[in-house]
């Protein structure tokens, strides 16, 4: 695994922390469909969140949010459509389990920068970005 990968893991695992610790229920992380994947999947308070997470080991080349491209967005919102259509039935209640219901499905971004010596930088984006956006 490279330094990359490690990092970008690392990320994730101090984001599902913060949302964790938020109140958030993690539904899944690094869901696949294909060649696209959704880092963590979230619910909290009737909000469903597909939550992407972007982490650097500095600014130098800018804020790890500015990685979400429109085509990255894109791939995000379309790999959200497969999770929805692949797990809406397990968000219908069943025996044994609580009824989940959503009344906003949204885009949160997560940036986190790791900088030698110094504490995490963790940020939450709520609604990051919405599907008409360009």
């Amino acid at each position: 695994m490279g330094t990359g990968h490690r990092r970008g893991q690392l990320g994730e695992d101090l984001a599902t922390r913060l949302l964790q610790a938020g109140g958030w229920t993690i539904l899944g992380r690094n869901w696949r469909d294909g060649s696209r994947e959704i880092d963590i999947v979230a619910a909290h308070e009737g909000i469903l969140a597909f939550v992407e997470v972007k982490t650097r080991g500095c600014t130098d080349f800018g804020d790890p949010l500015e990685a979400i491209t429109p085509r990255k967005r894109q791939e995000v919102e379309r790999a959200a459509g497969a999770w929805l259509r692949s797990n809406g039935s397990a968000l219908r209640p069943r025996s044994g389990f609580p009824s989940i219901t959503f009344g906003v499905v949204r885009f949160d971004a997560v940036a986190v920068t790791l900088r030698p010596g110094r504490p995490p930088e963790i940020v939450h984006v709520e609604d990051a970005w919405r599907l008409d956006d360009p």
